[in-house]
């Protein structure tokens, strides 16, 4: 099957941990890799933000991805490409004149315009995965959005006028149920993990952080927003006697000083008289990830809101423990005092009373422990995320074919 992923500002290449690099681009590079190992074509369409970029790059196991071009050849907020997403969707019309794939795969809400502006003239199913919804984001963070103002309307003609909409979690399929967008014509496949990568056995010994410097250790991972709740973490982190917390994400050590965000959270633990006990690491090599998420007794998930939940998921491969903010994705990836504990948002207290119910007992961690690796393990795998996504191109497809021969 030749496959057209579509991530405008999320590529598979770029570094992990910046404003706008996170769990998009892993989940498109993953998803992307698996379905090319299995003999598919795929490529994955991005846009150029740089000169000097190669027209087209090949990924581990077989898949391509091409630069497109869109906008100026820079780095430019993920906001600010929506007035340059009509010549995304006619570069790809042209493209996908000359070799028409079987089917579209749209990652963003956005990329979703594009595919639909390259796919229509060509016939082409088109699958939308938002990834992240306007809806949930202007409802979280109000006049702090930043979002362009015709997002939700363009997400509501998407959702309904695409062949299907993926979602990762069921949380969203409810959201998008208010939108309007009829259950029906939503699958659900989780977000994945690549298990063998992350996993118990990797050595603490070679995590990136000094040694601990307290009985027990917390870790909160991911891009360095506000959105990701890091402030819950250190705010709690003041009822938990001898305890230290590492937050790993962001730029690199040596530029944490000029991060606004990195200020705040360290003015946030002055303030809480924690200054001594946080830890901000900047960005981690993923390589070095599993050894660091090894070194944690728990690993700290807090955001007011999380489509994804890819965190939670490494840190269970790696058998540790996790506590998480009962929102999105983690109600599905996080099993509540099975594999962790699920906290209501916005709460430190109650985060500070979960996180201390788990380190006072090595069994329960432990437990909790085994059983992430096995859910994870039974459930979570790009393997299986590759076969729903599969399962949905193939009915697609099979779809269109009807519909064209009825016409």
């Amino acid at each position: 099957m030749r496959i057209a992923m579509v991530s405008e500002h999320a590529s598979p290449l770029a570094a992990l941990g910046g404003v706008d690099a996170g769990g998009q681009n892993v989940y498109v590079a993953r998803l992307s890799e698996e379905l090319a190992r299995r003999g598919h074509d795929v490529t994955v369409h991005t846009r150029r933000d740089d000169p000097g970029l190669p027209d087209r790059v090949p990924l581990p196991g077989g898949a391509v991805v091409e630069h497109v071009p869109a906008g100026p050849p820079e780095v430019l907020p993920k906001d600010a490409l929506f007035a340059h997403m009509p010549s995304f969707g006619a570069h790809l019309a042209h493209v996908w004149r000359r070799e028409r794939p079987d089917v579209v795969h749209a990652h963003f809400w956005m990329s979703g315009m594009a595919s639909l502006l390259g796919a229509g003239p060509h016939g082409v199913p088109v699958v939308q995965t938002f990834h992240a919804l306007g809806t949930v984001k202007r409802r979280h963070q109000g006049r702090e959005d930043t979002s362009p103002a015709e997002r939700i309307g363009i997400e509501r003609q998407i959702g309904r006028t695409c062949d299907r909409v993926l979602a990762t979690c069921s949380d969203e399929v409810h959201e998008l149920a208010a939108m309007g967008i009829s259950p029906r014509q939503v699958s659900v496949v989780p977000c994945g993990v690549d298990s063998a990568h992350f996993h118990p056995a990797a050595d603490p010994a070679t995590a990136p952080a000094p040694a601990r410097a307290h009985r027990h250790r917390l870790l909160s991972c991911g891009r360095l927003v506000r959105r990701k709740g890091y402030d819950q973490a250190i705010r709690a982190l003041a009822r938990i006697p001898g305890t230290e917390l590492l937050v790993a994400g962001g730029p690199p050590p040596a530029l944490l000083h000029t991060d606004p965000e990195a200020r705040r959270l360290l003015g946030v633990a002055a303030e809480e008289g924690v200054g001594d006990r946080v830890r901000l690491l900047g960005a981690v090599d993923p390589a070095r990830m599993p050894a660091l998420m090894r070194s944690a007794d728990l690993v700290l998930c807090t955001p007011a809101y999380e489509p994804f939940g890819i965190v939670p998921l490494e840190a269970m491969a790696c058998a540790v423990p996790v506590v998480a903010t009962d929102v999105g994705g983690h109600r599905d990836s996080v099993a509540d005092r099975r594999t962790g504990r699920l906290v209501p948002q916005g709460d430190p207290v109650a985060v500070a009373a979960a996180v201390r119910d788990l380190l006072g007992s090595d069994r329960t961690r432990r437990r909790y422990g085994t059983a992430g690796r096995e859910r994870v393990l039974h459930r979570f795998t790009w393997r299986r995320v590759a076969d729903g996504a599969e399962q949905v191109y193939r009915r697609v497809t099979a779809e269109h074919e009807v519909k064209t021969e009825v016409a």
